[in-house]
């Protein structure tokens, strides 16, 4: 059994409008696939000499567009404004939105939250451990999130199996606000923007592993 503590005493400092320009990119970087696919497939809708594509093309641009607008719909909660800086979220929204993001047939997602209301940087911040906890399970697996006490100061228990977990060693720095080598970029902004959510939200983030089991916490300081 491995245990770490993040600590989510961010240090990095990064002024507002990178911040806003690397979350940008990261939204970008996420749904730049599907809609790719979804132009190849009318492309081939287009081409008069490949007739026999049509169901091909027609099935391909049915699932990339599902697959665009689930995570068009899990980054609007996760990195977006979601109304006023007192708004609050629905937790039952964000276990739509994860689950069309994250569940297929690979991946399973064992909701155990209760239907609440939680500030809605607590919710972003579940949400972007949800990311986290997903590269633990790079082979796919079981999701498993739990409430640690009671809203609205609810903290997150989230506990992933698989063949193959493991910690992600590289987004420990960034949850601790620590650079990497090259600096900060759009694939590394999410998990230094999960370490400002929690330092907002005076949470401490923690990794541990059990075999197979890798468990990401997120409990009050």
């Amino acid at each position: 059994m491995s245990s770490e503590s993040t600590g989510s005493t961010v240090t990095l400092k990064v002024s507002p409008l990178d911040l806003a320009a690397l979350l940008c990119s990261r939204v970008c970087h996420d749904v730049i696939s599907p809609v790719g696919a979804i132009v190849n497939g009318l492309e081939v809708l287009e081409d008069e000499d490949a007739p026999d594509m049509r169901e091909v093309a027609l099935d391909l641009i049915s699932k990339s567009a599902r697959q665009a607008s689930a995570r068009l719909q899990f980054t609007r909660l996760a990195f977006g404004a979601a109304g006023s800086a007192r708004a609050t979220i629905d937790l039952g929204d964000a276990e739509n939105v994860v689950r069309g993001m994250m569940e297929d047939a690979r991946t399973k997602i064992d909701w155990m939250l209760p239907r609440e209301l939680l500030p809605k940087n607590r919710v972003k911040l579940l949400l972007n451990l949800m990311l986290l906890a997903g590269m633990t399970v790079p082979r796919g697996g079981v999701i498993q999130v739990a409430a640690v006490g009671a809203a609205p100061d609810m903290g997150f228990s989230i506990a992933s199996t698989g063949v193959s977990a493991r910690i992600p060693q590289a987004i420990l720095p960034l949850l601790d606000g620590v650079p990497p080598e090259g600096g900060l970029d759009a694939h590394a902004v999410q998990p230094f923007y999960a370490g400002l959510l929690a330092q907002d939200c005076g949470l401490v983030l923690g990794f541990s592993q059990d075999g197979e089991t890798v468990t990401l916490s997120a409990l009050p300081a």
